[in-house]
């Protein structure tokens, strides 16, 4: 079963937005996604139009909606157990934080969109299309490798699900690959990788595939011919492989846009213009997320090169050094493997401190609180859902403030916060209730499987380093489980108290076993 086949309305309308979009029309999906919205009473369908409405306006590069558009797409899809969703939604939001130049929050969505998607196993085009896009994400923040498994994945993932390999080509992974190298001084290596880019296109045309490659990809394909070009390579300049027709395409898309200029620059310098192409570059104006903001001076170092200018071509290319040198600094102060990290210790105040405001958050472990718990509950029982409750106590805890203080406490919490939410399950959640006191909720879930989450909570807690935090005072966790019934015709609040209750007493009795053992 595919995503959309849980979606009860209006799964034409969506449906044509995503064929918009694959076709670069991406101003008309956005008319389409507005209406559904609008008029739409599924949560479902809602949860996706929203998501599709932010890939469309990055499509369209409105950067000053990103923010607004982030929040409304987080809210619809915060409630829903659909690791796609949060997949697509996180390498959107990737893509927005990289155009808006926040890039550690860039590559904390990254993370997210990876752990999201690497949970969903279904075979479909929604999926592989969560990887395409996370892929792109990946490859604007130049982590060409991850970009590249993505991109493969998308493919394996796609090609299950019927959509042909071309689709998912993705020239301009490799064609930011390219520029980066040479924006570092490896042009033998910026040319051999777009040679295997014009290698592909041409197997395509061989083959009668061109069709299903996207607009978007067939305007990084005239790029790197243009690119080449500038670089002094020989390229075909007719039939389908001309730079100038390949370049046209693209649609509405504001990349597509920047590549026919810059494309147009590196043309002109291929033309024996180099002085047309320096002036095409003061004229245009061209997001620096593109292809790095070190790719308009490295063609202005070419073209000065090419004019004969070459302290002029020097200084142009120290310039496009300096800006590839900066932009590797700042990657390394958020590389992906330390996000990744801290991610396990601070994923819920992150998100929730971003998108859902502090009402619902708890200050200290950054766990939905008590308030954000019980609405939760509250859905899933109005939807008649069966979940399992279960009350986690800290045993110690009492003995860390007593002997080393409540800031010590306060790391404990937060400790603690970070192991259960670890070892939890896809589609469960974690709050913290109050003082020691934290509640997990296991949505379809019955009791013995509870005892195994308990088990792995209790393990994780009792094998922590508390040594080295709080010395001489170990820490573990006592848990009580309860069943929530939504099929019942009691109220919510009533249902959950007795569901707290019964944990409680659960827990009383587990604390009981242990000091008589």
């Amino acid at each position: 079963m595919g995503w959309l086949d849980q979606v009860e309305d209006q799964v034409d309308a969506l449906r044509s937005a995503r064929a918009l979009q694959e076709a670069s029309r991406s101003a008309e999906a956005c008319v389409l996604l507005d209406r559904v919205i609008r008029t739409t009473g599924d949560p479902y369908a809602r949860a996706d139009a929203l998501v599709q409405r932010l890939s469309a306006l990055i499509n369209l590069g409105r950067t000053a909606e990103f923010t607004r558009a982030i929040e409304d797409a987080s809210a619809a899809v915060r409630d829903l157990a659909e690791p796609y969703l949060h997949g697509h939604l996180n390498a959107l939001a990737a893509l927005a934080a990289h155009h808006q130049g926040a890039l550690d929050r860039c590559v904390m969505h990254l993370v997210r969109a990876a752990r999201a998607l690497g949970a969903d196993d279904t075979p479909d085009r929604d999926t592989a299309w969560g990887w395409h896009d996370l892929a792109m994400a990946y490859s604007y923040l130049s982590f060409h490798g991850h970009a590249l498994g993505a991109i493969e994945r998308a493919r394996e993932v796609g090609l299950s699900a019927g959509i042909p390999e071309e689709t998912f080509a993705a020239p301009g992974i490799r064609l930011r690959n390219a520029v980066a190298l040479d924006h570092n001084g490896d042009s033998d290596g910026c040319l051999r990788v777009l040679r295997d880019v014009a290698g592909d296109l041409a197997r395509f045309l061989r083959g009668g595939r061109a069709g299903n490659i996207r607009p978007s990809s067939l305007a990084a394909y005239g790029y790197a011919a243009a690119r080449r070009a500038a670089l002094g390579d020989r390229v075909e300049s007719a039939g389908d492989a001309d730079p100038n027709r390949l370049l046209g395409h693209g649609g509405d898309s504001a990349r597509a846009r920047d590549l026919r200029q810059l494309g147009q620059v590196c043309l002109a310098v291929a033309a024996g213009r180099p002085i047309e192409a320096v002036t095409r570059l003061d004229a245009i104006r061209v997001s620096d997320e593109t292809l790095g903001a070190a790719e308009s001076p490295r063609l202005r170092s070419v073209a000065l090169a090419r004019a004969g200018d070459h302290v002029g071509a020097h200084r142009a290319d120290r310039h496009a050094f300096r800006l590839a040198a900066r932009r590797s600094d700042r990657l390394r102060d958020v590389y992906i493997d330390g996000i990744a990290a801290r991610i396990d210790h601070e994923e819920m105040r992150r998100e929730a401190a971003r998108y859902e405001g502090e009402a619902l958050t708890d200050p200290l472990t950054g766990l939905p609180n008590r308030r954000r718990l019980e609405r939760y509950l509250g859905a899933v029982v109005s939807r008649g859902e069966r979940v399992v409750i279960g009350v986690c106590d800290l045993d110690g805890f009492k003995a860390v403030n007593t002997r080393h203080g409540h800031h010590s406490g306060d790391l404990v919490l937060q400790r603690v916060a970070g192991v259960i939410n670890r070892v939890m399950r896809r589609g469960d959640f974690v709050a913290r209730y109050g003082g020691d006191e934290f509640v997990v909720v296991l949505p379809d879930t019955g009791m013995s499987e509870a005892v195994e989450v308990a088990r792995r909570i209790e393990a994780a807690v009792r094998t922590e380093d508390w040594e080295s935090l709080v010395p001489g005072t170990p820490v573990g966790v006592t848990i009580g489980f309860a069943e929530v019934d939504g099929s019942t015709t009691i109220s919510v609040r009533e249902a959950l108290g007795a569901a707290f209750e019964l944990a409680d007493r659960e827990m009383l009795r587990a604390k009981d076993r242990l000091r008589a053992s």
